[in-house]
């Protein structure tokens, strides 16, 4: 086996992109234009790529946070008393800072 062989097998190819056709607003598109021309992108599909990884990334995000915060809330005061509690020893085990 070469090392071009290895090369293709080791390493993802990126998925191929679907083209699709989308109706915008004359704003829209000027806007897109603009941040395209201002992040020096190749072109306004890859700053449209961004804005909706981005979004993606937000609602990823948003959703974590729901459910961490639905985890707590389901919490007894109990448990919110130990956890609480173990929180504080552990922060008691890190060396102080001198000032």
């Amino acid at each position: 086996m070469n090392g071009r062989t290895m090369l293709r097998t080791t390493h993802r190819q990126p998925a191929r992109k679907a083209k699709k056709s989308y109706t915008l607003s004359p704003e829209s598109v000027d806007f897109l234009e603009k941040l395209r021309k201002k992040r020096r992108a190749r072109s306004i599909s890859f700053v449209l790529e961004e804005i909706l990884q981005a979004a993606r990334r937000e609602a990823e995000m948003a959703k974590i946070n729901q459910s961490v915060t639905a985890y707590y809330d389901s919490l007894s005061d109990e448990e919110v008393k130990e956890l609480s509690e173990w929180g504080d020893f552990a922060l008691s085990q890190f060396p102080t800072e001198d000032a």
